[in-house]
């Protein structure tokens, strides 16, 4: 296994916002009537940090155990071992309102943007929903803070969306809601789920160009789950390689991309084929 230098530990000093330390996720295998027959182990031994205003990307196939990790990070799945902290505080050892105060400050861009919208509330209920649950009281704040969600990610003029439901829009005007209601509780980091890989390649470079100005202007961390590093380059200061559930290689993306030791990451290389977004 390759690892970073001190220095690409450091990120220049800045500070640690998530850390996940010999995290372990096994899902346990049955035979039908014969009980317990082993583990899938998902994400096995995993470690690394995520620093303040930081984008790192996690690569791999499916079936690697990217998916099992960002779930594991976003508390959908409980960890078999190791730990994910979060400012200080294990995630692990969190109350239930703990954990609805870590949600709160986490955004979650999902891959299918059609999936992750609800199909029978129109685009102002869908953004108005956190700030509900989040306890944001006023109607007329809630309806400001769902403008300026929206005039952030490029949807105007904003009244001509409003009352639209997800099927009356295009999908990467879907992806912008659903970027929309990621950044509306202003989180410290957003997890993104290979969001440009359902997308039209004009379209991704767009969304791509979108979450890497939200990125700058908020100072927000980033873990951008991907299969393409064709946009890793683009969007990311790390790169992480995952296997089997481990972490096969890490470093600085464009390091590790112009120089990878491990066959598996030479062979994610070869088989990119997308427009390298740099180039739009």
């Amino acid at each position: 296994m390759v690892t970073e230098s001190k220095l690409e530990n450091n990120v220049n000093g800045r500070k640690i916002v998530l850390s996940i330390d010999n995290l372990r996720v096994w899902f346990e295998l049955r035979r039908f009537g014969f009980g317990h027959a082993g583990y899938v182990k998902a994400v096995d031994g995993v470690t690394f940090d995520v620093h303040s205003a930081e984008t790192i990307a996690v690569v791999g196939e499916s079936g690697c155990g990217k998916s099992s990790l960002m779930k594991t990070i976003l508390g959908l799945h409980k960890p078999t071992g190791g730990k994910i902290v979060f400012e200080d505080k294990d995630l692990s050892q969190l109350s239930s309102k703990e954990m609805h105060w870590y949600h709160s400050h986490v955004g979650y861009v999902q891959q299918d943007p059609y999936g992750a919208l609800p199909p029978f509330m129109n685009i102002q209920r869908i953004l108005e929903e956190p700030l509900i649950v989040g306890g944001v009281k006023d109607k007329q704040e809630r309806i400001q803070r769902v403008r300026n969600a929206m005039e952030e990610v490029k949807m105007s003029p904003v009244d001509d969306f409003l009352n639209k439901y997800p099927h009356m829009l295009s999908g990467g005007q879907q992806q912008r809601v659903v970027i929309a209601r990621a950044m509306i509780m202003n989180p410290r980091f957003l997890v993104a789920d290979e969001p440009v890989s359902m997308l039209d390649a004009s379209v991704r470079v767009e969304i791509l160009k979108l979450l890497r100005s939200l990125q700058e202007k908020h100072n927000l961390s980033v873990i951008y789950i991907t299969h393409d590093l064709s946009t890793v380059s683009y969007f990311s200061e790390r790169i992480f390689v995952m296997y089997a559930g481990n972490l096969i290689e890490k470093g600085k993306v464009r390091q590790l991309l112009g120089n990878p030791l491990h066959p598996y990451t030479m062979a994610l290389l070869t088989g990119t084929s997308e427009p390298d977004a740099r180039n739009a």
